[in-house]
């Protein structure tokens, strides 16, 4: 995601010069009386339409209100309909991109990072149950999103969920979309923010970041969190699924169709995979704010106020470790090659070498381990029947079929690629040898093990590479 840049209209701005328009879509949605549902659904319809009109469709648009934002994330929360839930959900993605809360501005050359914050957020983080509205006016905000119910979201999604009963799929679809939004806000203030640390190695710019807070807070167990967060990564991952998915939203021409399907059944999968890419996101991201804290405690930037937490590394490696069954689906469902290969070298440095003592201010007293040294325990029989005895032939093979994949995939996609690289630590024809050797010493030590055809097929495209790129030289 690209980060986000000035808005035209300021929230203040808007605030000042639009309240008649204001009062006029709030209107349509603070009806009074008991209606139908009918009647409701048609004033929530109304009511959307009048916030994109302002605020994005106009001639001169002007940022929604608070209440205005507050409006169509309540309609999201309790859509009751399928066209209201996909509606309001791309009518808060839209509103998101075109005025941002945390975005970068460039003045002569130079970034600096801006944080609106009076703008309406889904969040409630710190604030206790009120958050002000421009002007000072306190709104009840209990149906924001604090950092126990956002855990709680990912609980409920975890769920089964029936397919044939139309509220109970309504009400999964609305979760996902919930999920997605939230996700999405969070990587729209993570985004800049990773951008002008870079440039200014300033921790205090993520220790006031809304992921930061958020898996900062009591009110959320972060291990139990990662735990419902993975279990819900492998229920939403399906291998048929297509690409296409992949940063997709649901479109307008969607939102009208919705409602005329047969069945939510269709939907509730493509759903589920634009979860999954979500849920993706919110690992890489958590991942990165990690990465940045360590470094941040290596310089002795933060301090006692910044509290302690597991990285989730640490979580996901102990989760693989003792719940083996995991490991090969949470691999495949896992595609962003960085992360996927450092998750991998880290479960092999548990049973390849003496793990280093951690503290909060201490850099690794171990070098990171390399794909190539690891290959390197499987050079011969002997050394690859000492690394089984600890992890088990099958894990062993999973492991390295997995990092060999990650190898093919940096090689076609070069962009970002250098630190993945550095990781690798060896050319592509000798991780293709040495990934070769492996399997055939593993397979010495375990000569009944079976092969799964994911591995099958690492192994056939070792064989033909390695013939190829011997080809190539002379």
């Amino acid at each position: 995601m690209a980060a986000s840049r000035a808005p035209t209209t300021t929230p203040a701005a808007a605030a000042a010069a639009d309240g008649g328009i204001e009062e006029n879509a709030m209107a349509i949605l603070d009806s009074s009386g008991i209606k139908d549902s009918r009647d409701l659904h048609d004033d929530r319809a109304a009511f959307l339409e009048a916030v994109r009109s302002a605020c994005l469709a106009a001639d001169n648009p002007s940022a929604p209100s608070w209440r205005m934002y507050d409006g169509v994330f309540q309609v999201l929360r309790n859509s009751s309909s399928l066209e209201l839930a996909v509606a309001s959900f791309h009518l808060l993605m839209d509103l998101g991109k075109q005025y941002p809360r945390t975005y970068l501005t460039d003045s002569d050359g130079h970034e600096s990072l801006v944080v609106v914050k009076e703008s309406w957020l889904p969040f409630l983080i710190g604030n206790g149950s009120l958050s002000s509205e421009m002007g000072g006016t306190a709104r009840i905000s209990d149906h924001l999103f604090d950092p126990s119910r956002f855990s709680l979201l990912i609980e409920a999604m975890v769920e089964p969920t029936n397919p044939t009963d139309d509220n109970n799929g309504i009400k999964a679809i609305e979760n996902m979309m919930l999920f997605q939004y939230l996700v999405n806000t969070l990587e729209a203030d993570f985004v800049p923010r990773h951008i002008a640390y870079k440039k200014s190695l300033d921790w205090v710019i993520f220790r006031e970041s809304l992921l930061n807070m958020l898996l900062g807070s009591r009110k959320l167990v972060f291990k139990s969190f990662v735990k419902d967060c993975m279990y819900l990564l492998l229920n939403q991952f399906h291998p048929e699924a297509k690409d296409a998915v992949e940063g997709s939203i649901p479109s307008e021409g969607e939102a009208k169709s919705a409602s005329d399907m047969d069945s939510s059944l269709n939907y509730l999968l493509l759903e589920s995979e634009r979860t999954l890419v979500s849920l993706r996101k919110l690992f890489v991201m958590v991942m990165e704010l990690d990465l940045i804290r360590k470094e941040a405690d290596t310089l002795g930037l933060t301090s006692r106020a910044d509290g302690f937490r597991n990285p989730i590394m640490e979580v996901i490696l102990d989760e693989l470790t003792y719940n083996i069954s995991y490991l090969s689906p949470f691999l495949l469902a896992f595609m962003e090659w960085k992360w996927k290969l450092e998750i991998i070298l880290q479960y092999f440095s548990k049973y390849c070498g003496k793990g280093a003592v951690r503290t909060r201010r201490s850099d690794n007293s171990q070098q990171d381990l390399k794909l190539g040294s690891v290959l390197s325990f499987f050079s011969t029989t002997t050394s690859a029947k000492a690394i089984v005895k600890k992890m088990g032939t099958e894990v062993a093979q999973h492991l390295l079929a997995h990092a060999y994949q990650v190898c093919l995939s940096v090689q076609s996609d070069s962009s970002d690629s250098t630190a993945t690289t550095e990781k690798i630590g060896a050319s592509l024809q000798e991780i293709s040898c040495n990934f070769i050797s492996a399997f055939q010493n593993l397979r010495k030590v375990a000569p009944n093990i079976q092969i799964s055809p994911f591995e099958k097929e690492a192994l056939f495209t070792a064989a033909t590479l390695s013939r190829k790129l011997k080809n190539e030289e002379r």
